[in-house]
């Protein structure tokens, strides 16, 4: 239980930080990749509003040229401080962009090339790539970002050559995913380091509740033992009569409620504890059913048992056996009258499956629910008829608690008026292999 819920605890915090990393580096690269794309528009309008070049600069715009005392900047509309008009391109972009332009006629035939300014790409490759693209408006052909201006009688192919964000993109991408993945282990280390700590106090709570059943359970005993010696002790005097039949009916009804209580705190303390060994789980399983064919005798009923034999299995084979006689006992207490009860063991995968079937005319409603503590279905498992079938809902908790500790799951299915209980085990013990390889 308790190595359970660190689990659990180390599971949720490090889904929690990896759902978290994942939407910031998300967060980070796309919005890196708006921004980057935002320039290349703002590029390419500018080439758009230009013929496929950067407009010109004035000579007292040009580097080296000596401007006299008292010169005063000229102004440009649309100026906002920079010189291009717009903050996300500066002086120096006209030299760092790569692109070029193709012009061509009504038949889309090139008239004109301009591949002054890159070198990825010849004039032949630029009008080819031109008359490609030459019936869309715009979109991306390879790492380059085109765009289609009519003219009229002519059109202009501007072409903006993306590589190098491209690259750049990839890059941050890789660093954002390599510092969250190296932030994710040392976030996980750091939570499976303090999760002992974390969950410390749920243990401690943990510990005092067991303690606090076993003290509750033996004190109980005591003053229970003395109200059922007085009744008794009133029946010889004034007979037994309906009150002092109630009060033993309570009596019992509270020892089994303590018993039932005891052998919880006793089994999860086992299951925590369980000492795993190899062990022939059909023999485990047979001596364990095999009982209780005298106790369903008694109620009309009975068990078959279809039990495959050989299997070696590795886990506690005193939990198996605890996990077995809860299964079988549940199927005899709960069986319709005259049913024939089967108890099957068969190899499954890597594992072994142990299930036990009953007929049961009137089946739980919720038989998921079977496996919690101190619950009783509101029919087949109420004690409608007063204290003969007994139980507190404890059994079923324990058998899931076993085979939890055992790497597997376990189920109820009602299907076609028959409750079915399975428990799906854990990989089988080497040995079976050697004997299907003999």
């Amino acid at each position: 239980m308790i190595r359970k819920l660190r689990r659990k605890f180390v599971l949720i915090a490090a889904v929690s930080i990896l759902l978290v990393e994942l939407i910031i580096i998300s967060a980070i690269n796309i919005i890196n990749y708006v921004e980057v794309e935002k320039q290349n528009d703002e590029v390419m309008q500018m080439l758009t509003d230009n013929n496929g070049a950067f407009p010109d600069r004035k000579p007292e715009d040009e580097p080296g040229f000596d401007k006299q005392p008292g010169d005063m900047p000229q102004e440009r509309p649309d100026d906002n401080g920079s010189f291009f008009g717009k903050k996300s391109i500066n002086e120096e972009t006209r030299y760092k962009t790569r692109y070029f332009s193709v012009t061509l006629d009504s038949n889309n035939n090139v008239t004109k090339v301009d591949t002054g300014h890159i070198a990825a790409v010849t004039s032949e490759g630029a009008g080819q790539l031109a008359k490609e693209v030459a019936d869309e408006e715009e979109g991306y052909s390879g790492v380059y970002k085109f765009r289609v201006v009519d003219k009229g009688d002519e059109k202009l192919v501007i072409f903006l050559d993306r590589r190098s964000e491209l690259e750049t993109n990839r890059t941050f991408l890789l660093i954002s995913i390599l510092i969250g993945v190296s932030g994710f282990a040392i976030a996980l280390l750091l939570i499976v380091i303090l999760s002992k700590k974390a969950i410390k106090p749920v243990i401690e709570n943990m510990e005092k509740q067991k303690q606090f059943i076993t003290d509750a359970g033996h004190e109980l005993k005591t003053p229970l033992a003395i109200i059922s010696a007085n009744t008794e002790v009133l029946e010889l005097t004034v007979e037994e009569n309906e009150w002092t039949q109630s009060i033993k009916n309570q009596v019992n009804r509270l020892s089994g409620l303590i018993k039932d209580m005891l052998t919880m705190a006793r089994a999860e303390g086992a299951v925590e504890n369980m000492t795993p060994t190899e062990f022939d789980i059909s023999k485990a399983v047979r001596e364990t059913a095999e009982p209780f064919e005298t106790l369903a005798m008694t109620n009309g009923k009975s068990i078959k048992l279809d039990i495959s034999e050989g299997l070696r299995y590795y886990g506690d084979e005193g939990a198996i056996k605890q996990l077995t006689s809860v299964l079988t006992e549940n199927a005899v207490k709960y069986g319709d009258e005259g049913c024939e009860i089967s108890v099957t063991l068969k190899a499954e995968g890597r594992g072994v499956r142990l299930s036990v079937k009953n007929p049961c005319s009137d089946p739980p409603k919720d038989p998921d629910r079977l496996f919690d503590r101190f619950y009783r279905g509101d029919s087949s498992h109420a004690r409608a008829d007063g204290e003969k079938k007994g139980g507190y809902g404890i059994g079923l908790s324990v058998a899931a608690a076993i085979v939890e500790a055992h790497k597997g799951r376990i189920s109820c299915h009602v299907r076609s008026g028959y409750v079915s209980f399975n428990a799906h085990l854990g990989k089988l013990g080497r040995s079976k292999g050697k004997q299907q390889r003999k």
